[in-house]
């Protein structure tokens, strides 16, 4: 008679093969196999075909995807979508295609091997095995990932910025500047929903240089929109009465405090900073919020904040903090103003 297997020694054992699942959901991706799957099942023979893949390997990778509610398999090689399965496809419109692929890029694999050591020092592992920060890397050395990123950055604003844009007053407010705004997708959803303000995007020089259409010269914001390239934890020399920084403040304390007041420096006297995160404290994503921290840790020596943790950091900039509120279910703002 055979026992059943302990669900501790169930649970530990998938974990320690849980990247299978991530370079699974990352193949799949990288394949398109969610947008070449229409509304009803289909054989893994055509979905080969349409993808250019062996079919009996596609069938194998589909299976592991269906014992996690990604796809499903309804026997005989044929399979059908899930609700997520079709967040893999491009035309969904919450779509987390470039979010999983930025999640699993080439250089995530050899940072992961390498989390004691970050572990033991404290500090990022990325700096010893490129020799360059993680982001002159990204742009220098892999500009494709780079791409993917920006990419993931703007599907992931996409989720938010509609209820941003409803939670965020900006009553009085001349010019709001979206601080690292990558393409721009928060910023034109709130120049969009506030017609008398104008906007200024803010990030590094190969990001501006792609920005949303909307925002870009010939698009329908672009009269109200200046883009700006630069670096906020060196300069911010954009004066204006309110900044954001969502999904920004990331990295290490001492660059998070230097951001912050260079945004001070360079504000109008009673200028409002807002910033907006996934706090790990109260989080209903806990698994993700605690796993993109460790992510954080590895590549730029930064991490997720606690609520505590990162008013703390606000107020060391020299910052009065004036709420801390929901966004969402898993965002929070901080609300500070500059001293007058």
């Amino acid at each position: 008679m055979t026992s059943s297997v302990p669900p501790a020694v169930r649970q530990l054992r998938e974990l320690a093969l849980s990247a299978a699942w991530a370079a699974s959901i990352r193949a799949a991706a990288r394949l398109g196999v969610a947008d070449a799957l229409g509304d009803e099942p289909a054989p893994v023979d055509d979905l080969a075909k349409a993808v250019k893949a062996d079919p009996e390997s596609l069938n194998r990778l589909l299976r592991a995807l269906a014992c996690h509610g990604i796809f499903d398999d309804r026997g005989e090689g044929v399979f059908a979508h899930t609700e997520v399965s079709r967040l893999l496809r491009d035309d969904h419109p919450n779509s987390l295609r470039y979010m999983t692929l930025w999640a699993t890029e080439p250089w995530t694999w050899e940072l992961w091997a390498r989390l004691d050591e970050a572990i033991l020092s404290g500090e990022n592992v990325f700096q010893s095995l490129h020799g360059k920060d993680f982001f002159e890397y990204l742009h220098a050395d892999v500009p494709e990932s780079a791409e993917v990123f920006d990419q993931a950055m703007t599907q992931a604003s996409r989720l938010s910025a509609r209820r941003l844009a409803d939670t965020l007053d900006l009553s009085g407010v001349e010019t709001v500047v979206d601080i690292a705004g990558g393409q721009g997708q928060v910023l034109a959803t709130l120049l969009e929903a506030n017609p008398g303000v104008r906007g200024v995007l803010f990030d590094l020089p190969e990001v501006v240089a792609n920005p949303d259409p909307r925002l870009a010269e010939g698009g329908a914001l672009a009269s109200r929109t200046e883009l700006v390239a630069g670096d906020c934890r060196r300069r911010v020399g954009v004066r204006a009465d309110l900044y954001l920084l969502k999904n920004v403040l990331e990295w290490d304390d001492d660059s998070t405090v230097d951001t912050l007041r260079n945004l001070a420096v360079a504000a109008k006297p009673g200028a409002r900073i807002v910033i907006v995160e996934n706090l790990i404290d109260g989080s209903p994503e806990s698994r993700f919020t605690t796993a993109m921290d460790l992510l954080l840790l590895l590549n730029v020596g930064g991490k997720k904040h606690t609520q505590d943790g990162l008013v703390k950091l606000v107020s060391m900039a020299g910052l009065r903090v004036e709420e801390v509120r929901p966004v969402n279910a898993y965002l929070h703002m901080v609300v500070a103003t500059v001293s007058s």
